[in-house]
């Protein structure tokens, strides 16, 4: 199978917040940083408003809100407070995280089957206004089929696992996660949904991922940060989108 279309790169700009926090100063900016990684070539950005602002803050969604060319992909947990934040700004896209205050980042994918009449009710707003909604899912049928019936457009797949397997050297765990990964993306759209990946994407883990044919958006974070304190924020996204593009073809 052919690619459907061109790989996006997301450029997720939480942990720029973070090191600010750290200090509790006015600097780095996330929204600088967003507006640098649309220069280098981000096709969309993303930011996390986690409940306990731990990072990104609301004024940071204002300004990004305010300062962005490129599509705002906006993480939020299914919470009557974030929907209301994003009724008001109506980002590009939201994207439903599972969050718990105790966990350094997301763990796993949205538990969808056991919430569907909630999260369709849910969603229904936000479609309303014309966000394009996203769930951050696991590879596993039984959520992706009930994403489908609440009426999500796109599924973004938690590589974390993957990432994990492979930088524990447990290559066939890795190997295994891999085929669920590709074997996923492929029956989420034979469903009509829309294929994202993200979480713990490396230069070594990327390739892979970007090269399922139905994948048409990677959210990379937190390596693209950490990568940026030795090379630049600029030359981590190029390195990166080599790396995309050269899987892609």
């Amino acid at each position: 199978m052919k690619p459907l279309g061109t790989l996006r790169l997301g450029v997720n700009i939480d942990h720029v917040a973070t090191v600010r926090n750290a200090r509790g100063s006015a600097y780095p900016d996330p929204v600088r940083a967003a507006l640098l990684a649309e220069e280098a070539g981000a096709d969309g950005i993303t930011a996390h408003l986690r409940e306990d602002r731990r990072h990104i803050s609301d004024a940071d969604i204002d300004g990004l809100m305010a300062a962005l060319k490129t599509p705002l992909n906006f993480e939020m947990a299914a919470t009557p407070e974030m929907q209301a934040i994003a009724l008001r700004h109506r980002p590009h896209a939201v994207c439903l995280v599972p969050e718990r205050r105790e966990e350094r980042t997301t763990e796993g994918g949205l538990e969808v089957a056991r919430e569907e009449n909630r999260l369709a009710h849910f969603i229904a707003p936000l479609r309303d206004v014309g966000c394009r909604v996203s769930i951050f899912i696991a590879a596993d049928q039984k959520q992706i089929e009930a994403a489908h019936r609440i009426g999500a457009q796109v599924i973004e797949l938690h590589t974390g696992a993957y990432c994990d397997f492979h930088s524990e050297g447990h290559f066939d765990k890795r190997d295994a996660e891999l085929v669920r990964l590709r074997e996923m993306a492929a029956f989420a759209h034979s469903l009509g949904l829309e294929v994202h990946a993200g979480h713990g994407l490396t230069y070594e883990t990327v390739g892979a991922i970007a090269a399922f044919p139905e994948v048409m958006e990677l959210n990379i974070g937190h390596f693209l940060i950490g990568e940026a304190i030795f090379r630049g924020l600029s030359p981590a996204i190029a390195e990166m989108r080599r790396l995309m593009v050269e899987a892609r073809d």
